[in-house]
C-alpha cells in the first residue's frame, strides 16, 4: 500500500476483524480480548497505521500548531531551544505542541494525527518507514541535528566536523598530543561529526589514533564523571592523557569533576574543552572553553523552514549553522 493512506478498513482487513472491533482495540476499550488485540495493534504497526485524532475535517484547515518531537529532554541546551521554537512560532501566529516520549508510538500517533500543520524533530528514533509515512501524509517536517533532506523534509544542523577539528587543531598548537575523547551516544549526527573531526586533525598532525584515548558515553555529566575516573584509574600516570575533548559542555563539566576528585588540576594538570557554549559555564570556575552552538538560531530557522515548507515558498533543503570557537580558562599551553 506505498503512497496509499492506510485506513481503520485497511487494519481491519489485515487483523481479520470488524472495523468496530479495530476502534475498540485502538481506544483502549477493555472488552477486546487481549489475543485479539495483539494481532491488531501489531497490523496496525505493520501498516504504519495512525489514527487522525482531529477527524478529516482538518484536513483541509490549519490548526495553526506546529508539533516539537523528542524522546528526551535534558540540559540547558534544551530549554534554550524550546524557548526559541516557541517565541519564533508565536512571532508567525503558531502554537507549539511538546511530545517528549520514548514510546515511538505517541509519537508517530501526534506526528500523524493531524493535531499540528508540521513538525520539527529532535529525534533519532525516527526511521526510513516513519520517513516514507511523513511523505506519504504529506507532512512537512524539520529535522534538528539530523541530516535528512527529501521532499517537504528539511534539516538543520552544526557543522560539528569542523568544530571536532578545531578544537583538535587547538590543543594540538597547544603542543598537546595525547588527546582524549569522550564521545556522546551512538548514531547521534553531532557526535558522530564531532569524532570524526576529532579523528581527521589527528591524521592530519601526524599523530597516531589510540583507542586507549577513546571514552564512548552519552553527553551526560555523571557518566563522564564516572569514565574519567576509570581512565584515570585504569592507565599509568606516564599514559594520561594531557587534553580531553568533552563530548558536550555537560561531559567537560563531568570530566573536570572527576578529575578534581582524584587531586589533580584543571588546567594545570590536564586541558578540558567542550561543545555547545551553555551560558552558566562561562561562570564555572575554571571558565570552560567550548564551542558556541548557535542553538537560539537554530531553533528560529527551524520554525521559519517549517512555515515555509507548509506554504509552500521552500523545498527540502539541508541547512548547516558555523559554529565558533571560544577560548576561556580550562586550556593552557604544555611545556
Amino acid at each position: 500500500m506505498m503512497g496509499q493512506k492506510i485506513t481503520i478498513r485497511d487494519v481491519a482487513r489485515e487483523a481479520q476483524v470488524s472495523i468496530a472491533t479495530v476502534s475498540k482495540a485502538l481506544n483502549g476499550v477493555d472488552v477486546v480480548r487481549p489475543e485479539t488485540k495483539k494481532r491488531i495493534v501489531e497490523a496496525a504497526q505493520s501498516l504504519h497505521y495512525v489514527p487522525n485524532l482531529r477527524g478529516k475535517q482538518l484536513k483541509a484547515q490549519q490548526t495553526k500548531m506546529l508539533g516539537f518531537y523528542t524522546h528526551t529532554i535534558v540540559g540547558p541546551f534544551f530549554s534554550v531551544l524550546v524557548q526559541a521554537i516557541s517565541q519564533e512560532a508565536e512571532r508567525f501566529g503558531y502554537g507549539v505542541s511538546i511530545i517528549i516520549s520514548a514510546d515511538k508510538n505517541v509519537l508517530r500517533n501526534h506526528m500523524f494525527g493531524h493535531t499540528v500543520d508540521g513538525l520539527i524533530g529532535f529525534e533519532d528514533m525516527i526511521d526510513e518507514s516513519d520517513l516514507i509515512a511523513i511523505k506519504r501524509e504529506g507532512l512537512k517536517a524539520v529535522f534538528i541535528d539530523r541530516l535528512i533532506c527529501d521532499e517537504g523534509i528539511s534539516s538543520i544542523t552544526f557543522d560539528s566536523f569542523q568544530a571536532g577539528k578545531q578544537v583538535t587543531d587547538y590543543l594540538v598548537s597547544l603542543n598537546h598530543n595525547k588527546v582524549a575523547f569522550f564521545k556522546g551516544p551512538q548514531g547521534v549526527y553531532d557526535s558522530e561529526e564531532r569524532f570524526r573531526g576529532y579523528v581527521t586533525s589527528l591524521k592530519e598532525h601526524g599523530i597516531p589514533l589510540k583507542s586507549k584515548y577513546i571514552v564512548d558515553g552519552d553527553f551526560n555529566e555523571q557518566t563522564s564523571y564516572k569514565r574519567i575516573i576509570d581512565l584515570l584509574e585504569k592507565l599509568p600516570k606516564k599514559e594520561y592523557p594531557t587534553a580531553i575533548i568533552g563530548g558536550n559542555d555537560l561531559s567537560a563539566l563531568g570530566i573536570i569533576q572527576g578529575i578534581v576528585a582524584k587531586g589533580y588540576q584543571v588546567p594545570a594538570d590536564f586541558s578540558v574543552v567542550g561543545f555547545d557554549n551553555i551560558d552558566a559555564l562561562r561562570y564555572f570556575k575554571p571558565a570552560l572553553t567550548t564551542i558556541d552552538n548557535p542553538i537560539e538560531e537554530q531553533g528560529k530557522q527551524a520554525v521559519k523552514v517549517l512555515l515555509g515548507l507548509i506554504n509552500e515558498q521552500r523545498r527540502g533543503e539541508s541547512y548547516q549553522l558555523p559554529t565558533q570557537f571560544i577560548e576561556r580558562e580550562s586550556t593552557r599551553i604544555l611545556g
